[in-house]
């Protein structure tokens, strides 16, 4: 996915006015969020029922057929239409933190959880230059070698990862309920507060990461180069924090604390930029970016592995397809009001997500709210 992220603009500049190009952007992105909010639900109902394995393959030639329509573009519905395919079979991230589910005992979770995202930050780190490089060629060529790569994960799935759900453990039966988000969400309601205790959390985070390039350049007057060099720093330390941090406070912190420390450092990390605002600080920043990043890998793994302990095996796609689906929810509607209210005033809008973050806080430390999300349903 990294590889072909910078050179969006320049494709879709192929097709649409140099000053419609940040609209077409959003748009493409936004049909994305949009189909996976659809999707995810789905794919982790299928994976309950009929296995992890074939689920990941599909999704994953999903995605293969999205960026091979990508690659040979030739208008923007054809980019369109790569994105809603690949939205719409977007089951690969579920499926796999229920995999992870499947294979771990409970109190190894939320260290494999943070591994994954740390194998999935080095990805991130590795393919904007591999991509850069590639496109400076051809402009579609990162996108069918990206299509490549995918492909040959497909092949190293069937050939290589075996099937972790076994047959007595999987759900008997299938309804039209099952592949609802809304169905999912009743039938789960003895949790959903974890469930809103993470949309706080991610709301924060999609506010930082949706504007983080707009306020550099608007506020500091930053341009590429010294955004690029923000953004390596930041793939440096969610890397750092998953692989090495979290491991090591795991062994000696219990993971409520540890989650609690993560929901702390990313709300100091959005004051900080508040702080960076009014100061015209560029170390606050660079601090932001730290605690921010730091306090993502310490919560991101424990809250799944929160909700991998509040359902049994049978129901792990299904809850793993809705923690992904609102995640996709808030990546379509976030950056819509963040938007707004930088409009306005980007302090203002960094108050409301620290205001996100204190309330994700204060809900996370109840008595008795880590018990109950682990006591199972």
């Amino acid at each position: 996915m990294s590889l072909v992220i910078p050179l969006l603009p320049f494709l879709v500049g192929k097709y649409m006015p140099a000053e419609q190009v940040v609209v077409g952007m959003s748009a493409l992105m936004s049909v994305f969020a949009a189909c996976t909010f659809i999707a995810a639900p789905i794919f982790g109902a299928l994976s309950d029922r009929y296995g992890r394995r074939n689920i990941l393959m599909i999704s994953l030639l999903g995605s293969v057929a999205g960026y091979v329509l990508f690659g040979i573009g030739g208008s923007l519905w054809m980019l369109f239409l790569g994105r809603i395919i690949d939205g719409l079979t977007a089951g690969n991230i579920s499926t796999l933190f229920a995999i992870i589910t499947d294979i771990t005992a409970p109190e190894e979770r939320t260290k494999w959880f943070g591994y994954m995202g740390a194998v999935m930050g080095i990805g991130l780190l590795a393919g904007p230059a591999l991509g850069g490089l590639l496109g400076a060629v051809s402009l579609s060529m990162p996108f069918f070698i990206t299509a490549g790569i995918i492909f040959l994960s497909c092949i190293a799935v069937y050939g290589v990862l075996p099937e972790t759900l076994q047959p007595e453990k999987r759900t008997t039966h299938l309804t039209i309920g099952s592949f609802n988000i809304f169905s999912h969400l009743s039938a789960l309601k003895e949790i959903k507060f974890l469930f809103i205790l993470g949309m706080f959390f991610y709301a924060g985070l999609e506010v930082f990461q949706s504007n983080l390039t707009i306020l550099l350049k608007d506020i500091f007057k930053w341009g590429p180069a010294y955004v690029g060099g923000l953004l390596t720093l930041a793939g440096g330390c969610d890397i750092f924090s998953r692989a090495v941090l979290l491991p090591f406070l795991l062994k000696r912190l219990n993971e409520r604390i540890t989650g609690q420390t993560g929901i702390f450092l990313l709300g100091t990390g959005l004051l900080f930029i508040v702080a960076a605002m009014l100061l015209s600080s560029l170390i606050l920043i660079a601090l932001a970016v730290i605690c921010i990043l730091f306090g993502e890998g310490l919560f991101d793994p424990t809250y799944n592995s929160l909700l991998s302990q509040s359902v049994d095996e049978s129901n792990q796609g299904k809850i793993q397809g809705v923690n992904q689906s609102l995640r996709s929810c808030i990546r379509v509607l976030i950056p819509l009001g963040a938007a707004t209210l930088y409009y306005y005033s980007p302090c203002i809008l960094y108050i409301v997500a620290t205001c996100s973050l204190i309330t994700a806080f204060i809900m996370y430390g109840k008595n008795g709210t880590f018990q109950h999300a682990t006591s199972g349903i």
